[in-house]
């Protein structure tokens, strides 16, 4: 097997590039996730790719060929809330385990997934752990009010291999952009994505048009999908990928947010999430509108 003759068409730069078919697409993730391709084409087919950019085609055709290699969660009770987790915190405390606790107060089922994508980043699998929500180490049917963590590896080990490529050669590929969409669930679920580019905010929308999805999208914290605790960004939602709305961007930045801790180290997180939930600290504007948008999302699957 190998993926030469879609290099061809896609790596003759941002100009010269021509995109793939669905289908092809389809066939090309197929052959790297099931690692039949050597190192050499994986990397040319990550650059060239960063260089082309996808289009929302090309993600489908991503997104078929990793549902059928996936491990996938069977259907809750309710509609699960998948909180897709793989930036961590830069700046700012990783707030997503908070965003998927709360959710889980309201009797959701919650699923994370997520990787560490960097070195020296706090991730949301560091902040669960010190919540003690250990990652799972099988796929089970998720309770209502409950918040499991899956590492990417037990979902599809194909996909934790390409997207750790981005530590040989420093720079994203489509797994990066996928893993931000895609539904390990079976059952009714709403995947909750961010963005953090606005050029990504185009094409994300355009896919979960296409695809039919049912999304919440919103500019996140450093990536992560949670709304950043100064301010509420845009949300757009996507019920059969028809496009609502939802929430219009407030203008501005808070400088500070009371309660707010400092460090970002998990530790500190953990103790800042454990006040919020028992009701010591007052929960962030942004993240409470968050929660209501995707309650009322859940009503409509």
């Amino acid at each position: 097997m190998s993926i030469a003759q879609y290099i061809k068409v896609i790596g003759r730069g941002k100009d010269g590039a021509r995109p793939l078919t669905r289908e092809q697409a389809a066939d090309l993730f197929g052959q790297v996730l099931d690692g039949t391709v050597t190192d050499l084409e994986v990397g040319g087919f990550c650059l060239a790719m960063r260089i082309k950019g996808e289009t929302p085609e090309e993600m489908a055709g991503f997104l078929d060929a990793t549902y059928q290699r996936m491990l996938r969660f069977p259907a809750s009770d309710r509609p699960v809330v998948v909180l897709p987790s793989y930036n961590g915190a830069r700046k700012l405390p990783v707030l997503t385990p908070l965003l998927a606790l709360l959710l889980a107060r309201e009797g959701l089922p919650v699923l994370v997934h997520g990787t560490a994508t960097e070195s020296g980043r706090i991730f949301t699998s560091d902040v669960l752990a010190a919540l003690d929500i250990p990652a799972l180490t099988a796929i089970e049917k998720i309770a209502n009010g409950e918040v499991v963590f899956a590492p990417t590896e037990l979902l599809c080990p194909g996909l934790k291999r390409l997207l750790d490529v981005r530590r040989a050669v420093g720079l994203r590929n489509p797994a990066h952009s996928l893993v931000k969409i895609m539904n390990p669930c079976l059952g009714k679920a709403l995947v909750v994505s961010s963005y953090t580019h606005p050029e990504y905010a185009i094409s994300m929308g355009r896919t979960f048009e296409l695809i039919a999805a049912n999304a919440l999208l919103l500019r996140g914290t450093e990536g992560e999908v949670v709304a950043d605790a100064r301010r509420t960004p845009q949300m757009e939602a996507f019920v059969g990928g028809k496009r609502t709305l939802l929430q219009e961007a407030q203008p501005g930045t808070l400088a500070s947010v009371p309660d707010l801790p400092a460090a970002i180290d998990s530790d500190s997180t953990a103790a800042y999430i454990r006040a919020v939930m028992s009701g010591s600290h007052a929960v962030p504007a942004s993240i409470t509108r968050q929660v209501e948008h995707i309650l009322q999302l859940t009503l409509q699957l």
